[in-house]
């Protein structure tokens, strides 16, 4: 599959968040219910200092490799962390594998998805998300950037 290499620098991620695994469905149902909240509530209105109004979907605290459990947190980028109540994913400095999910969301988000768990050797297991950038379209036809984590001996 391919994919561009990227080095970058930690960031935060404050939004709404769900335990999850990977297992008959359930990440798609529980993420899918996140994006259901996400523009009923404003939640980008309500989340202190945002970066940008690109929104992130960051994937952390694996408990072991994609088959297990996960947190998912969508939300936007923040300057800093402020006491809101929302919660905070920490996105490590390192290195990333870079793909692009084009087609209609979130069918085409997890067909990309099906193809990097494919393809999981070397993976860091610490952060993953997905980028879908401000002014990207619609969902029917938007491109999205998942950003997934490598060991640094197993980058390329």
């Amino acid at each position: 599959m391919n994919h561009q290499l990227y080095t970058q620098d930690s960031f935060f991620v404050a939004g709404i968040a769900v335990r999850t695994i990977n297992l008959n469905g359930r990440a798609a149902e529980d993420i899918g219910k996140l994006w259901q909240r996400f523009h009923p509530e404003n939640i980008g209105g309500q989340i202190s200092n945002k970066y940008s109004d690109d929104i992130y979907c960051v994937y952390t605290d694996y408990e072991t490799d994609h088959t297990g459990w996960y947190t998912a947190v969508l939300g936007f980028r923040v300057s800093e962390i402020i006491n809101d109540g929302f919660f905070v994913a920490l996105v490590p400095s390192g290195n990333y594998r870079v793909y692009n999910s084009e087609g209609k969301i979130p069918e085409s988000v997890g067909e990309t998805w099906m193809q990097i768990w494919r393809e999981s050797d070397s993976r860091s297991y610490v952060a993953d998300y997905d980028l879908y950038k401000t002014g990207a379209g619609n969902f029917k036809d938007a491109e999205v950037e998942i950003y997934v984590g490598y060991n640094k001996n197993n980058y390329l």
